[in-house]
C-alpha cells in the first residue's frame, strides 16, 4: 500500500500503521476502532492489577487481534507478562501485526486460526484470554471453557448490545440461551445475561465465575472482567446461588430476582397483581468487585503506572468510581424519570430523592448504566411514596 493508505496511531506507549478506511466494520481487512481505546485502556489497568493478585507471570491471549495494538501494548506496559499471543483470521491482519510489532521493538506469538481453534489447541497455556469480536462472543465460550485453566482471567466484549438488552428477543434465545426484556434497566440485563451464559457454559467443564472482578456498559458495548476458577462442588454451588432470573411488573415498575435455574418463577405482580415479564436465565450475583477495583484506582496513582500514558485516564477514573459505588448495591436499578412518567408527575432532584431514602435507611447510589438511575433496596411503593412527597 502507498503511504496515502496508511494511518499512524499512537496509543499509550505504541505506535501502530493500518490502513486507512472510511468506516470502522468487520469488512475492514485489519481491523482498528480508535472508539476502543478507552476498552484497552481499562484492560492494561486490569490485567496489570490481576497480575499483582496472583504474584505469577501470566501469559495472554489475544484472540482477534486485528491490528495487533491489543496484544503488543499487553506486552509493553504491563510488568510480569510472559508469552502474549495475537490470533486473526485474516492474513492481511497477520501481516500488520508482525509489522507493528517490530516497530514497537516486541515479541509477540502470532497466529492465523479460527478463534476456537487457537483456543483448542492451547488448553492450559493462558493465564488470560481476550474475546473481543465484532458482534456476538458467544460462538467462542465453549472453547474458552475447555482451554483456561484454574485461577485464569476471561476478559470478554459484546457489541450485540440489541440481542441483549432486548430489542430482538430471538437473536438472544438462539445466541445466549435466555429470554431478555427490554426495560429502563435492559444494559443491566444485558451484562447479567452474558455473564449467566458464560457460567453456564463454563460449568459443563467443571469451571466456575469465582467473580466478576469488573464490569461495565459503556458506548455501543459490555465488557466483563471475570476471574475463573475450577472444581465440581464450587460450580455447583456457583450455579445454585449466582444463576436465576429477573421477573419486571410494566405496570407498576415492581421487580424481583429469583435465584436458581428450577425454582417457581411468580405469575404476577404482588403489589398491582398484573402479569409478570421474566428475563433469563441469567447472571444474579455481583458484577463488580469493590477491593479489585481500588486497586485498579491505587494503581492510576502511581508514578510508574502513569508513565504508561493512558489518554482516556479521567474517563477511566470516572467508570471505576461509579462501578466502586455501585459494587454492594442491589440488583437492577430505578429510572427516576421512568417512575415519574408511570406517575404522571414532573421529576424532582435525583439527589433530593436520594437524600429521603438515605434518611429511611436505604442504600442507595448512582449507576453508570443509566445518569438518572439509582440502585437501591428500597421497595417501588414506598419510592414512589417519597417521589410523590417531594413534587
Amino acid at each position: 500500500m502507498d503511504k496515502q493508505e496508511i494511518e499512524i496511531i499512537n496509543e499509550g506507549l505504541v505506535e501502530i500503521r493500518v490502513p486507512k478506511f472510511d468506516k470502522v466494520s468487520s469488512s475492514a481487512p485489519v481491523f482498528y476502532n480508535p472508539k476502543m481505546e478507552f476498552n484497552r485502556d481499562i484492560s492494561i489497568l486490569a490485567l496489570q492489577t490481576f497480575q499483582e493478585e496472583v504474584e505469577r507471570e501470566i501469559n495472554i491471549c489475544d484472540v482477534f487481534g486485528g491490528s495487533g495494538i491489543r496484544a503488543i501494548r499487553y506486552k509493553k506496559e504491563i510488568e510480569g507478562v510472559g508469552i502474549v499471543s495475537v490470533n486473526d483470521i485474516s492474513s492481511l491482519a497477520i501481516e500488520q501485526s508482525k509489522q507493528n510489532a517490530l516497530n514497537n521493538n516486541v515479541e509477540i506469538d502470532i497466529y492465523q486460526k479460527e478463534a476456537n481453534i487457537i483456543l483448542r489447541e492451547n488448553r492450559g497455556v493462558f493465564d488470560v484470554v481476550d474475546i473481543d469480536p465484532f458482534g456476538t462472543p458467544s460462538y467462542f465460550v465453549d472453547s474458552v471453557g475447555y482451554s483456561l485453566k484454574k485461577d485464569s482471567l476471561l476478559c470478554i466484549t459484546a457489541t450485540d448490545t440489541s440481542a441483549l438488552c432486548g430489542t430482538y428477543k430471538e437473536p438472544c434465545i438462539r445466541k445466549y440461551n435466555a429470554v431478555p426484556f427490554k426495560s429502563e434497566y435492559c444494559h443491566e440485563n444485558g451484562i447479567r445475561i452474558l455473564a449467566g451464559f458464560v457460567s453456564l457454559t463454563l460449568a459443563k467443564y467443571k469451571k466456575y465465575i469465582e467473580d466478576i472482578k469488573l464490569s461495565h456498559s459503556s458506548e455501543h458495548y459490555m465488557r466483563l472482567y471475570i476471574k475463573i476458577d475450577k472444581g465440581s462442588k464450587a460450580t455447583d454451588d456457583s450455579l445454585a446461588s449466582n444463576i436465576g432470573y429477573i421477573s419486571h411488573c410494566k405496570k407498576c415498575l415492581y421487580r424481583t430476582a429469583i435465584k436458581g435455574l428450577a425454582n417457581p418463577i411468580p405469575e404476577f405482580c404482588p403489589v398491582c397483581g398484573e402479569k409478570l415479564i421474566s428475563a433469563g436465565p441469567l447472571w444474579i450475583g455481583k458484577l463488580q468487585n469493590s477491593d479489585f477495583i481500588s486497586k485498579m484506582i491505587e494503581k492510576l496513582d502511581e508514578d510508574n503506572f502513569n508513565r504508561k500514558k493512558l489518554n482516556t485516564e479521567d474517563k477511566i477514573l470516572k467508570l471505576l468510581h461509579s462501578c466502586f459505588e455501585e459494587s454492594n448495591a442491589p440488583i437492577t436499578f430505578y429510572d427516576i424519570h421512568v417512575i415519574c412518567k408511570n406517575l404522571k408527575i414532573s421529576a424532582p432532584k435525583i439527589a433530593d430523592i436520594m437524600d429521603e431514602i438515605k434518611k429511611e435507611g436505604y442504600i442507595v447510589v448512582k449507576t453508570h448504566f443509566n445518569p438518572i438511575g439509582v440502585k437501591s433496596d428500597i421497595g417501588i411503593v414506598r419510592l414512589k411514596e417519597i417521589i410523590n412527597s417531594l413534587v
